[in-house]
């Protein structure tokens, strides 16, 4: 009986560690506080949706850097509520890849309103990042796909 308890627990155990993030649907004001924050973490802020096929390619070095290095928190940001007002798309698509980084889902209608709040060089083009530094004031926003070793170029750059 016990041997069985303790599987059941270690099962439970991995179940619940292994679990994709649920996405948060946040307002523009919650993603600045969030880039805003304090920080010991250089904070990596991937813009992506789930029908842009550069975004949904890039998302595994995401993973990647959030699983490898303790020095960088990774905020995946959803844009696809202004096209579809339904967040259960992003919801599905975030337990289906297994995503562990932390999902947020923007929770805005008009890009053109609040992209340059973002970075004043963003067209709005996706996939974006923005690294950030709050311990050095440094910032660094890249409008591409990212690509292997990419991420850890760009962590460089704002230490």
């Amino acid at each position: 009986m016990l041997r069985v308890l303790s599987f059941c627990l270690l099962f439970i155990t991995i179940s619940i560690s292994g679990k994709a993030q649920q996405a948060e649907l946040i307002k523009l004001s919650q993603l600045q506080t969030l880039i805003e924050e304090k920080s010991d973490q250089i904070k990596v802020i991937n813009f992506w949706a789930t029908w842009c096929a550069p975004c949904v390619k890039e998302l595994p070095l995401f993973e990647s850097l959030n699983q490898d290095r303790k020095d960088a928190k990774v905020i995946l940001v959803s844009m696809d509520i202004d096209l579809d007002p339904s967040p259960e798309k992003v919801y599905k698509f975030v337990a289906r890849k297994k995503i562990l980084s932390q999902v947020v889902i923007l929770d805005e209608r008009d890009p053109n309103a609040w992209i340059n709040k973002i970075d004043k060089s963003w067209s709005g083009a996706l996939p974006s990042t923005l690294f950030i530094n709050t311990a050095t004031g440094k910032r660094k926003f890249v409008e591409r796909e990212m690509h292997a070793g990419d991420l850890e170029k760009f962590m460089e750059e704002v230490k």
